[in-house]
């Protein structure tokens, strides 16, 4: 009898991703064959987002699209836009045989698709108190391995739906942590990324006294030839203790994403954000501070309801005034159950594409400036693969610059010196030392 032939379709974060390549490494495990999601497949799973109006949208068109492709395979729908509508996907794609497993019990996924088990209700997240087991083995397509600590946010910003989606704050047992590491330290990754939904509240709901602090340190000491990065964390939690990891472990990578949301202060209030522009202003100066060298990296959510131009305004100049490396940037998305999608003033979409595009001319700069200020520096760069376009290896230093270089594709996977030689359109170009 071959093998079954199971295809994972992935939206969203980091976390999706790591949670993805756990089904994978099930999968994998019980002999399974995964093929793409334009082949035929026995099994089809999608990992779900729904941080976005548009992601929840994307998340309703590929599930169509896939069961039209394989419409009598097994499919099995998971992620954040399953939680908030599981009742509705049956009726979404006519199939009522369709099977929806919410974010708590993800790790009853493999089993729920190789065994036909059904799972006809979804798990109050809300009530969830532990963070469900996901081990991973290796991911297929990446040189960076990804290890979710973390789970859930208690913060309930205004805006954000992903509180009603992940629940509360779920940490993973530091021995599950080591564990883990050691398997990807094993499969030979020279660089690890600590995600989650708020990773600095890491060990705060263990009864294990670690907090995210004392694990990364740990994490950088006993695995000293991996570069250890942190993927976001909140501004009230990036403090002496995390500067001092920078600058004691040559492995910690020097970026920090920060989000700050906007830069002004009605509307962080508004957004029920923790902290000022002043307080942001001083993390970001002590950061560039302690290390210039440091890339730092920044959410902006442009038409928040009620911001008006003066709004706009002090914000934009707030991040221009900042020694800030880049700017991830959105437009405001309603979500339906979020405290925002009442507020009055909802900000109409041309007005929030028009802000958009200005603070993208603005990232578009900062990148520039901190790339050139590299330019003619040594950096230790993981290559992560060939541009085809360009016919050179790609990859990114230590503090996240992208950089492209002329040498053999066996080097994948490894990091090397490079020297920065130019910067071209945001792309900076260098050869190895």
């Amino acid at each position: 009898m071959s093998p079954q032939k199971i295809a994972v379709t992935t939206l969203g974060c980091k976390v999706n991703q790591f949670e993805s390549a756990s089904f994978i490494s099930g999968f994998e495990k019980q002999g399974c064959e995964l093929v793409t999601a334009l082949e035929d497949a026995d099994i089809l799973v999608v990992n779900t987002c729904a941080v976005t109006a548009r992601a929840g949208q994307q998340s309703r068109q590929l599930i169509r699209k896939l069961r039209r492709k394989n419409p009598q395979a097994r499919l099995l729908v998971t992620g954040c836009y399953a939680q908030m509508t599981a009742d509705e996907l049956p009726e979404l794609v006519a199939d009522t045989s369709l099977v929806v497993i919410g974010n708590a019990d993800k790790h009853l996924l493999v089993k729920a698709a190789l065994e036909q088990d059904t799972y006809p209700s979804i798990t109050d997240i809300g009530t969830a108190c532990e963070i469900c087991p996901l081990p991973v083995q290796r991911f297929s397509d990446r040189t960076r391995a990804y290890l979710r600590i973390q789970d859930g946010c208690n913060n309930f910003c205004s805006y954000c739906i992903v509180p009603f989606t992940r629940g509360r704050c779920r940490s993973l047992p530091l021995a599950e942590v080591l564990h883990q590491v050691k398997v990807f330290a094993e499969e030979g990754y020279q660089e690890l990324v600590i995600t989650g939904i708020n990773v600095g509240k890491y060990g705060s709901d263990l009864a294990e006294g670690e907090d995210i602090y004392s694990l990364l340190e740990t994490l950088c000491s006993c695995f000293p030839a991996m570069r250890i990065r942190l993927s976001s964390v909140e501004p009230t939690e990036v403090n002496e203790r995390l500067l001092d990891l920078m600058t004691g472990f040559p492995n910690f990578m020097p970026h920090l994403h920060i989000p700050l949301q906007s830069g002004d202060n009605g509307v962080l209030a508004r957004m029920k954000r923790k902290y000022s522009t002043e307080f942001f202003a001083e993390v970001v100066n002590r950061v560039h501070t302690v290390a210039p060298h440091a890339a730092i990296g920044c959410d902006i959510l442009a038409g928040f309801p009620g911001e008006d131009e003066q709004a706009v305004d002090r914000s934009y100049n707030f991040l221009a005034d900042l020694p800030v490396t880049y700017l991830h940037i959105f437009p405001y998305s309603l979500r339906p159950g979020t405290a925002a999608a009442k507020f009055p003033d909802q900000i109409p979409g041309p007005i929030k594409d028009a802000r958009v595009a200005r603070l993208q001319k603005l990232d578009k700069q900062k990148r520039q400036a901190f790339y050139q200020q590299h330019c003619g520096t040594i950096q230790n760069v993981l290559c992560e693969g060939k541009d085809k376009q360009a016919g050179v290896l790609k990859g990114f230093s230590a503090n996240y610059i992208p950089v492209y270089c002329k040498g053999e594709a066996s080097l994948v996977g490894s990091v090397v010196p490079v020297q920065l030689l130019r910067n071209e359109d945001n792309r900076v170009f260098g050869k190895i030392i």
